[in-house]
């Protein structure tokens, strides 16, 4: 199964500046992150895995979307981004076999070239590209924190409007509090309060 000192190697290979952040409470899901890390959701992602079927025999395949952490986008606008015939969310066990990662807890570092990767167009939009964010390692104890710009680059997402026009995302764009926003490689911890990082 993928873990974070799994992330870890594959990011020193890729020499990406990130940190492996050991979590104050065990989460059972990526939508934990927030209150788990005290950070905006806008900060912190989550990987929906989806099942779709593809038009004229072209078979089933995974797709991933990568949405601030709570939001889960309709399955008709993953449908339209990947250009499926159905698409829905994908079972657990599904998920853990293709990806290797726990199904609430997937990364989207070291997904299979199979799996086709979205990302929510606010985000991209909206995260300055020296934000760091946060995503799941697959563990219930951890966190990867890595700048924005990083993330999109390793993980080729594209990005897509997974929600309508009318929503309100005021939770992408939050304010963190002042002073508890550092960048990762200035030697200051990025995460307010106490953090453990390993590795």
């Amino acid at each position: 199964m993928m873990d974070a000192l799994a992330i870890h190697r594959a990011l020193l290979a890729w020499e990406t500046v990130h940190e492996i952040v050991r979590l104050p409470i065990a989460i059972g899901a990526a939508d934990e992150l927030p209150r788990a890390l005290g950070l905006p959701a806008g900060r912190c992602l989550a990987t929906r895995v989806l099942a779709c079927d593809g038009h004229r025999g072209t078979g089933r395949f995974l797709a991933g979307a990568i949405v601030p952490a709570g939001d889960r986008p309709p399955a008709e606008a993953v449908r339209r981004a990947v250009g499926a015939r159905h698409a829905r969310p994908a079972r657990p066990d599904v998920i853990n076999a293709a990806t290797e990662y726990a199904a609430d807890l997937v990364c989207p570092l070291l997904l299979p070239g199979t799996v086709r990767l979205l990302i929510d167009r606010r985000l991209v939009d909206a995260l300055p590209p020296d934000d760091v964010v946060y995503t799941p390692t697959g563990e219930a104890s951890t966190a990867l924190g890595i700048r924005a710009r990083s993330l999109l680059e390793l993980c080729g997402a594209e990005p897509a409007d997974l929600f309508g026009a009318g929503l309100r995302a005021e939770h992408v764009r939050q304010e963190v509090p002042a002073g508890s926003v550092r960048h990762i490689g200035q030697g200051e911890p990025n995460t307010p309060g106490p953090r453990h990082p390993v590795g």
